[in-house]
This record gives C-alpha cells, structure tokens and sequence, in this order.
C-alpha cells in the first residue's frame, strides 16, 4: 500500500506535461511536420541547414561545416554525400591543405538558395504562429540561450 502512495506522491511532484524534454519534443515535432509540408525542395532539415550555412559561407571544411550546421562528422559527412549526388554541392581540395576539402554549392546548389529562405522564413512563421510577436521574440532569445 505505501509503494502506491509513493508512487502517487511522485507523480504529483512530476508531471510529464510541464516538463523541458517532453514540450521540446512536441514542439520540434510540430516544427518538423510543418517543415515537410512547406519546403519546396526534396531536402531534410540537416540537407536544407548545410546548405544555408554554405550559402552565408561561401565555402568551408567539412568539420566546419559540421560545426556552423551543429552535426556530428558522421552525420555532417552523410548529408554532404546526399547534397554531392543531388548536384547541389561541391568538394574541391583545400589549396592549403590537400588532406582537408572545402565544400561549396554547385550553380544548381546557389539557384536554390533563395527559395529555400523563402521557405524557412515561411516555416518559422507558421511554426510561431501560435505566439505573439513579443512571445516569439522572447521564446526564440530563450532558445539561443539554451543552445
């Protein structure tokens, strides 16, 4: 009988619904619904990132670029493939370094980068669209501070 009222004392304490991890997670899957219906290209979030932070760049390494898109090198190294064979990206080696490759955008890659701002900044609209425009700023100065 106590092990009941134990268990009872702590789900009082704990609510799943108030916590960080859970309304993150629902959040980001409201956020990522809303990205598959509204990008334009046949791109995941980590193939549209990469690309907008090659396209504020210019070029960079591909541990750069890993870092700037907040990928792990396993990761950041399997969406440049899938960029490479979608035409999208480039790799040359680094005149300063031949061991190191400097990842750039094709002209298909740099044709698109507008649309895709485009769509991220329709995405994010209708991502924050629940909010106020105060509440938006707030929320998003709170994000980067947790980020």
């Amino acid at each position: 009988m106590s092990e009941a009222i134990e268990e009872t004392d702590i789900t009082a304490r704990y609510r799943l619904s108030e916590q960080v991890g859970y309304l993150l997670r629902l959040a980001s899957q409201r956020h990522a619904t809303i990205f598959q219906a509204l990008i334009s290209e046949d791109l995941t979030a980590t193939q549209f990132s990469t690309l907008i932070r090659i396209a504020e760049h210019g070029h960079a390494s591909q541990n750069h670029l890993g870092r700037m898109a907040a990928m792990d090198v396993a990761t950041v190294k399997g969406v440049v493939d899938r960029l490479k064979s979608k035409g999208l990206v480039t790799s040359t080696a680094d005149p300063k370094d031949k061991r190191r490759s400097n990842i750039s955008l094709t002209h298909k890659g740099a044709v698109i980068v507008d649309t895709l701002v485009r769509d991220g900044l329709r995405i994010t609209e209708e991502t924050l669209r629940p909010l106020t425009r105060a509440e938006q700023r707030t929320f998003l100065a709170l994000l980067a501070k947790l980020g």
